[in-house]
C-alpha cells in the first residue's frame, strides 16, 4: 500500500504517510489516492490548490470558511518544515476546542487531511517553507473567518515564542467570540 492513513486523537483529522520510492536519481511518492481516502470516509473533491512560501517564525492561522464554502484541506510541505495544527470548532463535538499538531516537512513527506469544521494554521520552523494545500471549496472572502493563534482556551503549544503574524491574523477573535456555524454530526 503506497499510502498509510492514520486517524489522530481527533479521529476526523488524518495523518497521511506516503511510501517513498527513492534511488540515486531522486524519489517518487503518491500524495493522494481517491480510493484510499474513500475507504477512510473522505469523499470530498479538491477544487483549488494553494501554495505559500514563508520564512522562519511565520504563523498563518487559525483559518476556516463558513458553510456553504467550508473547506476540507489536504496539506503538505514541499520545502522546509512546518508545525501544522487543526482545531475542532464543531459545537457539541466530543473534541470541541481541542487541537492536534504534526510536523510536516520535505524530509518526512507527511500530509494532513483536515475536514470542514476545523480551524487550521501552521508555523514555519525552518528557514523557508513552501506549503501546499488542496481545498474542497474555493476561497471566498465573504465566508473567511479565523480564531486567534494564542487563544488560551485552546492552549495550542506552538514551537515558536514570537511568531510573525499578518495584521489580519493578529486581530482574529477568540474561539468563544468567533462567528461559527459548525455543528457536530455523530457518525451513523
Amino acid at each position: 500500500m503506497p499510502i498509510t492513513i492514520t486517524r489522530l486523537s481527533i479521529p476526523e483529522v488524518l495523518l497521511i504517510e506516503p511510501r517513498v520510492f527513492g534511488d540515486e536519481r531522486g524519489f517518487f511518492l503518491e500524495t493522494y489516492k481517491r480510493s484510499q481516502f474513500a475507504e477512510m470516509g473522505v469523499t470530498q473533491t479538491f477544487v483549488q490548490t494553494n501554495h505559500s512560501r514563508s520564512c522562519r517564525d511565520v504563523l498563518r492561522g487559525l483559518h476556516y470558511q463558513l458553510p456553504p464554502m467550508a473547506q476540507g484541506k489536504l496539506v503538505m510541505t514541499l520545502r522546509g518544515a512546518v508545525f501544522d495544527v487543526a482545531v475542532d470548532i464543531r459545537r457539541h463535538s466530543p473534541t470541541y476546542g481541542q487541537w492536534v499538531g504534526e510536523l510536516l516537512s520535505d524530509e518526512n513527506h507527511r500530509l494532513l487531511y483536515i475536514p470542514p469544521g476545523f480551524a487550521h494554521g501552521f508555523c514555519v520552523v525552518s528557514d523557508i517553507a513552501d506549503f501546499v494545500y488542496q481545498v474542497s471549496a474555493e476561497y471566498s472572502p465573504a465566508h473567511d473567518r479565523g480564531i486567534r493563534w494564542n487563544d488560551p482556551a485552546l492552549g495550542v503549544r506552538w514551537p515558536i515564542l514570537a511568531p510573525l503574524l499578518s495584521p489580519k491574523d493578529a486581530a482574529l477573535p477568540l474561539l468563544h467570540e468567533a462567528e461559527n456555524t459548525f455543528e457536530y454530526e455523530a457518525p451513523a
